[in-house]
């Protein structure tokens, strides 16, 4: 009986592997939980499987290279907007959606002072009159 749940335990896919998670992608592509027509899900699920086991899929990357990646974008922007840019990358103002929605909007408000108005012209001196 060890033996048996030895010889069980390495055949079922870990949590993280590559196998694992095209099982998981396969299963969303056959209960419809996923967002592609199924047939190009299943194929989709399959590519990636055999890039995964090609240590081609994936980079591990963390949300701090995820923030810096958001940054390094920003530098494509002109100058005038690069600092709202970096603002909304590092994750100020307001965010909706999902990928799942199909977007997420990201939402930064601020106030950007007007040129103050013009004091008002004094009105001109009476004429006198005529004489």
């Amino acid at each position: 009986m060890l033996a048996t749940l030895a010889a069980t335990a390495f055949a079922a896919p870990a949590a993280d592997s590559p196998q694992a998670r095209y099982e998981r992608d396969r299963a969303a592509c056959l209960n419809g939980s996923s967002s592609q027509e199924r047939t190009a899900c299943l194929r989709e699920a399959g590519a990636a499987l055999a890039e995964a086991r090609k240590g081609k899929l994936g980079d591990a990357s963390t949300p701090e290279d995820w923030r810096a990646n958001a940054l390094r974008r920003c530098q494509v922007q002109p100058p005038s907007e690069r600092a709202l840019c970096e603002r909304l990358a590092r994750g100020e103002g307001k965010q909706e959606g999902s990928v799942a929605e199909g977007a997420i909007v990201r939402e930064l408000v601020t106030v950007v002072p007007g040129t103050p108005p013009a004091p008002p012209v004094p009105p001109a001196p009476p004429t006198p009159p005529a004489r």
